[in-house]
């Protein structure tokens, strides 16, 4: 990224160097809007497990909780499976393959992307990692806010319903 002049419109080197990489671990509670963020070097079923401990903590009261996952392998590892095993009040659910995730929880990452990464200069994977984790910080104190379904449960249900009705006609 090229620093600007007053005026200057951004734009980048046709190159690009990347210095380091990272997984990002995110859940976002509906009911608030807050999410809980966790960085990690890799993305195995050992990083995801503490991802769920640090989930555990802060909703210790909730009766249960229902986290919904694309389809990588590490959430269907035996070791995730024994931790759900014990930790009965969490159940998972998976997006379909190649589906969209919930619209929230997209547009939660867009935001991150744009406002804390996209334009970023990052030189470390400290660097990437303490962005993203300020960029949380601020969502949560400043931004979060109850998600609001627009449209009722039975409406969004007739309208799966019509879609399959198509499907098979």
């Amino acid at each position: 990224m090229f620093q600007l002049r007053p005026g200057q419109v951004a734009r980048r080197t046709h190159d690009y160097k990347r210095h380091g990489t990272v997984s990002l671990y995110a859940a976002m509670d509906l009911a608030t809007g807050k999410v809980i963020g966790r960085v990690t070097k890799k993305h195995r079923a050992a990083e995801f497990i503490q991802f769920l401990d640090l989930i555990d903590r802060p909703t210790a009261s909730a009766p249960s909780v229902h986290i919904i996952l694309d389809n990588s392998s590490t959430h269907k590892t035996p070791e995730v499976l024994a931790w759900l095993e014990a930790h009965p009040r969490f159940q998972l659910h998976f997006t379909p393959t190649s589906a969209s995730w919930l619209n929230a929880v997209e547009t939660w990452f867009s935001v991150l992307e744009r406002r804390a990464v996209h334009r970023g200069v990052f030189t470390s994977v400290p660097e990437l990692r303490s962005a993203i984790y300020e960029f949380v910080g601020a969502h949560n104190r400043q931004y979060a806010k109850p998600f609001t379904w627009t449209k009722t449960a039975e409406a969004i249900l007739a309208a799966v319903e019509r879609a399959k009705n198509r499907v098979h006609e």
